[in-house]
């Protein structure tokens, strides 16, 4: 089995494989210490830690990892909060890094016997409609070279060799980009609030979202083609504050920029996320806006059920899973991707002074307003905002 990039969806596949005794390698093209430095989200659903507590991979998230139940939404109307674990079906998310967890789902690979290739970047998959697929592959010192396996799973994300290999024609493509951007923030300062926050302002959305004690995610809409580097650290700040209403509801914690990077909100699915012996999980197969928190949450689920029915068609010679493994995911992945969508229109304004812009600005506060109001309306916003 040849698994395509070192993400969780690909190092959960590579847990429970190597668990069950099925040879694998992982090859990814970044080091192993680029690999455990990515930032990317760190909110967990209830239902990745079940998985990963089925399988024994949740130490750490535990040891580490913090509850989290409350969001607080700010608009030129007030604000509100949501204690979402006493809504829908009272679950609640784990805050732990992604990096963290990456790490200890590759310890626990390499611990166990498992091989990655790291610095070694896949270039193409060739015979995916055959029982033995090849990976041509090429290393940190360009030497290229082939991997065989009886699968390859393609984790590598929607850049990756796996995507680019499908043959014209194989699967629909599904895009939708929202026409919005965010300047995505790390910043080593405590949190400011004890809980996520949404601020709708005319000047545009800014997000909250802690990460550790010490380290905060925010988010900035900017306008797109912005540059990382465009907005200085104070400006930055002022921006923050002045979104987030800081004169009315309490000051930010300020601290020093770590990290920035420019996110283009986009929506993007495959259909279906098998090709023969070449099948996608994580990034590659769907891509999602990062409104809802919710692509690194279906990644391990995809992984689970990308391992089991692996397993029961290389260990049993039963291939009924892997038949039915593009229909499940994509019934997990639509539904994500709607409320992923509904979050983007809560939080962002139309853009323009014409009359149909105000008309969906005006939808956007009545939007928000039943949120804030409406029992029903929360209820169902907290079994999505948890969910995957």
């Amino acid at each position: 089995m040849v698994i395509l990039g070192a993400g969780p969806a690909g190092l959960v596949l590579g847990n429970l494989l190597q668990t069950s005794g099925i040879d694998c390698v992982v090859l990814e093209r970044a080091t192993r210490a680029e690999v455990q430095a990515r930032s990317r989200a760190g909110f967990l659903a209830p239902n990745t830690v079940r998985i990963l507590d089925r399988h024994g991979l949740a130490e750490g998230l535990h040891r580490h990892g913090r509850e989290h139940a409350t969001c607080e939404f700010r608009t030129e109307d007030g604000r509100f909060r949501l204690d979402y674990a006493a809504l829908g079906r009272g679950e609640r998310h784990t805050v732990y890094p992604q990096h963290a967890l990456v790490t200890d789902l590759l310890t626990r690979y390499l611990d166990t016997g498992g091989q990655v290739r790291f610095g070694t970047e896949a270039l193409t998959v060739r015979d995916a409609d055959s029982t033995r697929p090849t990976v041509t592959a090429r290393d940190a010192d360009g030497r290229t070279g082939s991997w065989r396996g009886r699968y390859v799973a393609g984790c590598d994300g929607r850049h990756g060799a796996a995507r680019r290999s499908l043959p014209p024609g194989a699967v629909r493509r599904h895009h939708l980009d929202h026409g919005v951007s965010w300047l995505g923030l790390l910043a080593e300062a405590p949190p400011s609030l004890d809980a996520v926050g949404y601020a709708v302002h005319p000047r545009g959305f800014a997000g909250h979202m802690a990460r550790t004690p010490e380290i905060t995610r925010y988010y900035l809409q900017c306008e797109r083609g912005t540059s990382p580097d465009a907005w200085s650290e104070d400006r930055i700040w002022d921006e923050l504050s002045l979104r987030m209403r800081a004169a009315d509801y309490g000051p930010l914690h300020r601290g020093p920029v770590v990290h920035r990077a420019v996110i283009d909100l986009e929506s993007d699915v495959l259909e279906p996320l098998r090709h023969g012996s070449l099948l996608l999980a994580g990034d590659a197969a769907s891509l999602l806006s990062p409104s809802a928190a919710k692509g690194a949450n279906l990644a391990v689920l995809e992984a689970e059920i990308l391992a089991l029915a692996l397993i029961d068609d290389l260990g049993h010679g039963d291939p009924t899973g892997l038949d039915r493994y593009s229909a499940r995911c994509l019934e997990h992945i639509w539904r994500a991707q709607e409320f992923s969508r509904w979050m983007v229109r809560l939080l962002h304004g139309a853009p323009g002074p014409d009359g149909e812009s105000m008309f969906q600005d005006s939808l956007r506060r009545s939007r928000l307003a039943s949120l804030g109001s409406s029992r029903s309306c929360q209820d169902w916003f907290a079994e999505h905002y948890v969910g995957v």
